[in-house]
């Protein structure tokens, strides 16, 4: 056996009758059962004890003056210690000193310091402050500690926010200032603090604050901003963020979550290619301060040479995860079909995929001359008719590769309802309020002669003469409820719809809740019969 060896075993003694083995050095006062018991009555990990002991002891100072000092009234007291930070002197006292990890370690090091005994002297400390010993004079020293600080984020009024809150529970929080109020309290690690400034953020979110709070959840490695970012994002995106120009501030990591979703509220799969198409075109024109108009944007992509699709452009690579995300095969009216192609913007052989499942499903090749310049000019006064089709053999998977349509129902709506048509076949979404915080959605097969304006169906849409129709769906409803997302879903049901009143119409969703508005979705999938 070495010296090396044989010296670390005479480092340890065993501790009383029950022959455990304890450490007899700093930083560790007892045995590991001792130090394992403590931890559990602090609610500290026992690894994280092991690694930090300092983290032990100064939990040990927070339980006494939480437990002696929670009312105690200090306004009248002399300050304990003389904080500099930011060019200023802050005078801070002892119980409320002790909320702030950070803090604690610095006051607890310069009280320590040049001691052979630290431990003696944190004792003396607690013994002293004891609410028996208060006419005695504390052993303690007014102490000047320093704290650094290189984080842009924080201010000195957000600074002096978060040193504030840690003699006032209730102070109010200003929303210019949360952010930096969120990273002093990171940096003073004064967890009480954070949390409340992670909820002001969470309930707040907009789409001119959502780019910060999300970059600060990452920095800052807190899981609760950025799950709340993606959630509040899929439902605003294509709404309200894809209305405004800060759809230009969404990070493409953020984005490429959100587009994975199944939990993404659209109104239409072609509403969210303008709203991607839109955030590509605000990366590219940052001197662009207003939302362009849809033409506008799709001459900007038509401007690039022929020869070469945008996303095969060196400038287009790294946009290709995003795109791969859309659901292009859900796009089915015509005009929306000859966008695609005229914008020059996907690949080739991204554009035949989609052509390949529409053939199959309507299996009418003539239908698909939507993707020449002028579709469906040709066709005359009355549409086609499709006897057979309407099979999306290629989709299996209804929360990745579904057909989705969306109602946003807001304060005003009683009842909202709106007219879909996918391969020849015609639905109706709809959505009822029953009080004020009941509701029912469902949606519903009709006839294209019962339709209120035929005019726009003889125009531009193909008609399935089958009298039903094998419908694979499933219908969502969210909405936001002080800071939290209430979900509400049928399963996934596959259903014959026929166009009489006992057949046409899907699983009725009924909901209860104070939430507004309601983002409903309804995904589809037309499975082979």
């Amino acid at each position: 056996m070495s010296n090396t060896q044989h010296k670390a075993r005479l480092e340890r003694r065993i501790a009383g009758s029950t022959n455990r083995w304890r450490f007899p050095k700093q930083p560790f006062t007892g045995d590991l059962l001792s130090l394992s018991q403590m931890c559990k009555a602090l609610s500290i990990d026992f690894e994280e004890a092991l690694r930090n002991p300092d983290r032990l002891y100064i939990s040990q100072i927070q339980k006494f003056f939480c437990e002696n000092f929670k009312n105690k009234d200090i306004q009248s007291a002399e300050a304990d210690v003389i904080l500099e930070c930011l060019g200023f002197k802050w005078e801070l006292h002892q119980p409320q000193l002790f909320q702030s990890e950070t803090l604690a370690k610095l006051y607890l090091k310069a009280l320590t310091q040049g001691t052979t005994y630290p431990l003696r002297e944190l004792e003396e400390l607690l013994r002293a402050q004891s609410p028996k010993k208060t006419k005695e004079k504390s052993p303690a020293k007014r102490m000047i500690i320093s704290l650094k600080i290189n984080d842009p984020q924080v201010t000195k009024v957000a600074f002096a926010t978060a040193l504030k809150n840690l003699y006032m529970s209730e102070v109010e929080i200003n929303l210019e200032d949360v952010l930096g109020v969120l990273a002093s309290a990171h940096i003073l690690q004064f967890s009480g603090l954070f949390q409340r400034c992670v909820d002001v953020m969470i309930t707040r979110l907009m789409p001119s604050t959502i780019n910060n709070v999300y970059e600060a959840g990452c920095k800052y490695k807190e899981e609760q901003l950025t799950t709340a970012c993606e959630k509040w994002l899929e439902m605003n995106l294509v709404p309200l963020v894809g209305t405004q120009i800060h759809l230009r501030k969404i990070p493409q990591d953020l984005l490429h979550k959100v587009l994975k979703s199944p939990r993404l509220f659209t109104f239409s799969e072609f509403r969210l290619l303008k709203t991607m198409l839109l955030w590509v075109f605000l990366q590219l024109n940052y001197k662009i301060q207003a939302i362009p108009t849809h033409e506008t944007v799709m001459t900007f992509f038509k401007s690039f040479p022929e020869n070469c699709c945008f996303l095969d452009r060196d400038i287009g690579q790294s946009l290709r995860p995003l795109f791969l995300c859309l659901r292009l095969h859900g796009i089915t009216k015509g005009k929306d079909l000859e966008v695609l192609r005229y914008i020059n913007f996907f690949p080739e052989s991204w554009l035949n995929r989609v052509t390949a499942n529409h053939y199959h499903a309507v299996r009418l090749l003539r239908y698909f001359s939507v993707f020449s310049l002028h579709p469906l000019k040709a066709l005359g006064t009355a549409p086609d008719t499709l006897e057979n089709g309407g099979d999306m053999d290629q989709l299996k998977d209804l929360n990745t590769q579904a057909v989705r349509f969306g109602l946003l129902f807001n304060q005003e709506n009683t009842t909202y309802s709106k007219m879909i048509a996918v391969y020849g076949f015609f639905f109706k979404i709809t959505g009822l309020r029953h009080d004020t915080t009941s509701y029912s959605f469902y949606m519903q097969r009709i006839k294209h002669t019962d339709l209120e304006s035929p005019f726009v169906v003889y125009e531009h849409k193909p008609i399935s003469l089958r009298t039903a129709r094998l419908v694979k769906y499933e219908i969502r409803a969210q909405a936001l409820v002080d800071g939290k997302w209430q979900e509400f879903r049928t399963n996934q049901i596959i259903q014959k719809f026929g166009l009489t009143k006992l057949s046409c119409k899907s699983h009725i969703l009924k909901i209860q809740t104070v939430g507004i508005p309601i983002y409903v979705s309804f995904a589809f999938i037309f499975p082979p019969s």
